[in-house]
């Protein structure tokens, strides 16, 4: 298993090769104790959460104040995280990266606190991931607009399928306007 840092602090990568014969194939998710040693915390999970999305569907942004492994289970999923931690010097950028089918992609992503995570299903997608805390309908959760010209994602689709809660999610701008990083130049 390999952890790998992104440019975007408390984004890891967590890949992993799949052992590859007649049957199948076999993949090594996570080892706790290497995420651990490489997000300098290790993630006690508290809860563990299936989607099942259909192929265009696209569910996201959504950043909660707990950490969290994304793991496609099943079909390929476009994964886009965002930094929306007001503190942070990388608020704004983003990173996609493929997660599911076929076993050479990733294997899971690791996100601290407050990172915002997308995905699009490319094929009809299980999306299983683990939180290191128990939802609760009062968290401070932030969720901002899938298609915010400000983060300049290139999604595989123009018109997914949405929620009527991810369709009314705000820009970062609405959000966040007073940022220094998103002030207009005058």
């Amino acid at each position: 298993m390999v952890v790998e840092d992104t440019r975007i602090p408390g984004l890891l990568v967590v890949g992993a090769g799949a052992a590859v014969d007649e049957r199948g194939w076999f993949r090594e998710v996570v080892r706790v104790g290497e995420l651990g040693a490489a997000a300098g915390v290790l993630p006690e999970f508290r809860q563990v959460n299936h989607a099942h999305t259909v192929a265009g569907g696209l569910r996201g942004f959504h950043a909660e104040p707990w950490s969290k492994l994304v793991y496609v289970v099943r079909g390929t999923a476009f994964c886009a995280i965002a930094d929306v931690r007001v503190d942070s010097p990388t608020f704004g950028a983003t990173e996609t990266f493929l997660l599911g089918d076929p076993p050479g992609s990733a294997a899971a992503l690791f996100l601290a606190d407050g990172l915002a995570n997308a995905y699009c299903a490319v094929t009809d997608v299980d999306y299983v991931y683990l939180v290191t805390a128990e939802w609760s309908p009062d968290a401070d959760k932030r969720a901002v607009a899938w298609d915010d010209p400000d983060l300049a994602v290139a999604w595989p689709v123009t018109d997914p399928v949405l929620s009527p809660a991810d369709a009314a999610n705000p820009t970062l701008r609405e959000r966040f306007g007073d940022h220094p990083r998103l002030r207009r130049p005058t």
